[in-house]
């Protein structure tokens, strides 16, 4: 299939992509480079104006369902597919996430008849994704080829806005809870965010609890992922995780006091609510689709595998991500922690048990022992906050009696 990769009405690239299983086989020529896809270039490529196929072909799989989404293989074979990459095919790779796509040869689309920001799009694949029965002609015009996650999602468009739901998983089906408690962490303490409401739909087997929040990228954004970021140079022998993002955010021209001060809000958010799986797609940048100036760090989403999701020991250590294994040492990452408001989350156990109250498995004992290890957990970065903030002041305070 002979295609065009285009950023909205730019084309990018010439390509040439196998129908069937979805992967790019030939880059053609390059009509702008400077519209690349973050991180195609650069290290993956020996020459920074034109990626190699295995860079674009991980930027362009990346895009597709992973194969370690729940039900997955029911959904293919209903959409009579063979693999999930082949779905952004059909859906000329669109997405609600980024102003990329391709447009296949002579076929005459333009971005402003097919993009989903401003065009209805299908329910028929989300409906697949989450269980239900195809209809007897499938329309796979749908967003929902384009989502990642392991967890099922489906978008959909409410009131003229675009919103993205998702479900839970194992007993506790947590996850969508998850959500709308780390917003209420966040609003508290005026951190950037996604908000996340909860949305309750009837299911064969009784009825099911979502998370559901606006798309916060417009027609005229996009987010780039940190995974993107860090693929544009090489980590350097010896230097630490969070160094090299950050001196791949500061080559790519970000303002960086903005992207450090959010990167220390957001790891303190995680430790607060104990996130198991921020990894490099769950959080990244925004930047300007059409002149791709860097708007600067995402809001704050996606923080649904948290809170002891899928154990009963809720308040034992767990695993973190990005930068560190454990929670404690990725703590210590953060740079500043001058605007931690410990008196703003005071009631946040309240927000917990009145959250977790909608929910029909979660119990009243749980739902309070999770205030209580988010309350503790808090508490320990106000110490901490105290123990670097306030030696600080302190010194500031005596070097300005000795000058004086």
């Amino acid at each position: 299939m002979t295609c065009t990769l285009m950023h909205k009405n730019i084309s990018v690239a010439d390509v040439e992509i196998d129908s069937d299983n979805g992967y790019i086989d030939k880059i053609g020529t390059i009509h702008a480079p400077e519209h690349l896809p973050i991180g195609t270039t650069g290290s993956r490529s020996a020459d920074k104006n034109k990626p190699n196929r295995a860079a674009l072909n991980d930027w362009w799989l990346g895009r597709s369902i992973p194969a370690s989404r729940d039900k997955i293989e029911a959904a293919l074979c209903a959409l009579d597919l063979r693999t999930p990459a082949a779905l952004i095919v059909k859906c000329y790779g669109l997405s609600l996430s980024d102003q990329y796509w391709i447009m296949p040869k002579d076929s005459g689309l333009n971005w402003s008849a097919v993009n989903f920001f401003d065009n209805d799009f299908s329910g028929d694949i989300g409906e697949i994704l989450f269980g239900k029965s195809p209809k007897y002609a499938i329309n796979m015009l749908s967003p929902d080829g384009t989502s990642d996650g392991w967890l099922r999602k489906k978008w959909s468009i409410s009131e003229g806005k675009r919103v993205l739901i998702k479900g839970g998983s194992g007993v506790f089906e947590q996850e969508p809870f998850n959500e709308v408690v780390a917003t209420a962490v966040m609003k508290r303490l005026q951190i950037p965010h996604v908000a996340y409401d909860l949305l309750f739909e009837s299911a064969s087997e009784g009825e099911k609890a979502y998370s559901v929040c606006e798309n916060f990228v417009t027609s005229h954004t996009e987010l780039v992922p940190a995974w993107r970021v860090v693929q544009t140079m090489k980590r350097l022998n010896n230097e630490s995780e969070i160094t090299h993002l950050l001196r791949c955010c500061k080559r790519l021209g970000m303002e960086m006091t903005g992207i450090i001060s959010a990167i220390d809000k957001m790891l303190t958010l995680d430790y607060i609510i104990a996130n198991e799986d921020r990894h490099y797609n769950n959080f990244g940048f925004l930047r300007n689709a059409e002149t791709l100036e860097w708007i600067g760090f995402a809001p704050v989403y996606d923080s649904g595998t948290s809170l002891w999701y899928n154990t009963q020991r809720v308040g034992s250590a767990v695993e973190s991500k990005p930068f560190r294994k454990n929670q404690d040492d990725q703590l210590k990452l953060v740079q500043s922690l001058s605007w931690f408001d410990y008196d703003a989350l005071k009631g946040v156990d309240a927000d917990c048990a009145e959250i977790f109250a909608k929910s029909s498995t979660i119990a009243p004992e749980r739902a309070k022992a999770i205030g209580n290890a988010v309350v503790r957990r808090a508490g320990i970065v106000e110490q901490m906050r105290i123990d670097v903030e306030i030696p600080s002041v302190t010194q500031k305070i005596k070097a300005h009696k000795n000058i004086v």
